[in-house]
């Protein structure tokens, strides 16, 4: 019996429930090679099929399923895990509470730990509120930092990707000026094997060709416009190559992208997030996906936050998540086949 891919519901008042259901309702999930399972909530799952004017109801799962219940609409049925028990019609679309952080923070813990034991395949994340989770008592700044220390992984890397183009993050959410403090050659390097090792097991990637950035302009031209790169950046790569990594630059970031996204190289390491991300969503704005590499886990999640503003419209596009869970499935399969 296949493993499930679990989908976490995300902000029970964002538009995490309703891409769920948008997706499935659509049959833009019915190819997926891989059982799918959702974490969140009954109610609030209902009353997102709404919207789309499906009249969903709920049963009870056999004892013993990982799912407790599953979510009937016509011929179609999805298994659910239904781990809060939210007054649905009482929440207002985009306001999360104290309660709602909490379902959050079930809904990604109890799909991280069935990972961890092996009983499912991988996870994809919906999008959460980090005040809402925070209010509820969790210190983490976000998805990423909770699932790392749930794993008890001291360091992970940032990855957002679509079919052509791929980026990886030295540095993520900082002010571009405490960028260079972040910046040293362990820190590079630390990224760079995450990254090989990741699309060597979960890409089927023998040998991961990676580019790796430069930070300045044209490289820094000669030191015209930083030394970073000889001081930093081209030691690490060197220390990289060392340890039987294809890892070359550093790239001028203005040129480099060009050949990526040909598919020169298996993944860009890019130094600072607006570095990779502006290039990224030129490319995947719609079906982008945010994966965390250097996990025990596979985490794949939405490239978008809870768009508050959409929530409760039934506009909100799914392709990001019918992305994240191809990607999981992708992912998922090569872990199990090592195929390249």
């Amino acid at each position: 019996m296949q493993k499930p891919l679990i989908l976490t519901m995300g902000d029970p008042t964002g538009v995490g429930p309703e891409v769920i259901l948008k997706a499935w309702l659509s049959g833009a999930l019915d190819r997926v090679e891989q059982p799918l399972l959702v974490a969140g909530d009954a109610a609030v799952l209902q009353r997102a099929a709404r919207l789309f004017h499906a009249d969903c109801r709920v049963y009870e799962a056999p004892p013993g399923d990982r799912a407790s219940h599953t979510l009937h609409c016509g011929e179609r049925s999805l298994a659910l895990r239904s781990l809060s028990h939210l007054p649905a019609e009482q929440l207002a679309w985009g306001r999360p509470d104290i309660a709602c952080g909490r379902a959050m923070l079930d809904f990604i813990t109890w799909a991280c730990d069935q990972c961890l034991a092996g009983e499912a395949a991988a996870m994809v994340t919906g999008p959460i509120n980090k005040q809402a989770i925070l209010a509820a008592g969790c210190d983490a700044p976000g998805h990423t930092e909770l699932l790392a220390r749930r794993c008890h992984t001291d360091k992970v890397v940032m990855m957002l990707g679509g079919a052509r183009l791929k980026v990886c993050l030295v540095t993520t959410h900082m002010a571009l000026k405490e960028v260079l403090g972040a910046l040293s050659c362990d820190e590079i390097v630390a990224t760079i094997r995450i990254v090989d090792a990741a699309f060597r097991r979960f890409f089927g990637c023998r040998l991961p060709r990676l580019a790796v950035l430069a930070l300045n302009p044209h490289a820094g031209e000669g030191g015209r416009f930083g030394d970073e790169e000889t001081r930093i950046i081209a030691p690490a790569i060197a220390t990289a190559r060392q340890l039987g990594i294809d890892a070359s630059g550093p790239h001028s970031a203005d040129t480099l992208f060009h050949f990526a996204a040909r598919g020169d190289y298996d993944a860009v390491i890019c130094m600072y997030h607006d570095q990779g991300l502006i290039p990224l969503k030129l490319l995947h704005f719609e079906d982008g996906v945010n994966i965390t590499l250097g996990l025990p886990i596979i985490r794949t999640s939405v490239d978008h936050g809870t768009a508050y503003d959409l929530a409760g419209t039934g506009q909100a596009d799914c392709r990001s998540l019918v992305a994240a869970v191809s990607m999981a499935v992708h992912m998922a399969q090569k872990a199990v086949t090592g195929d390249s």
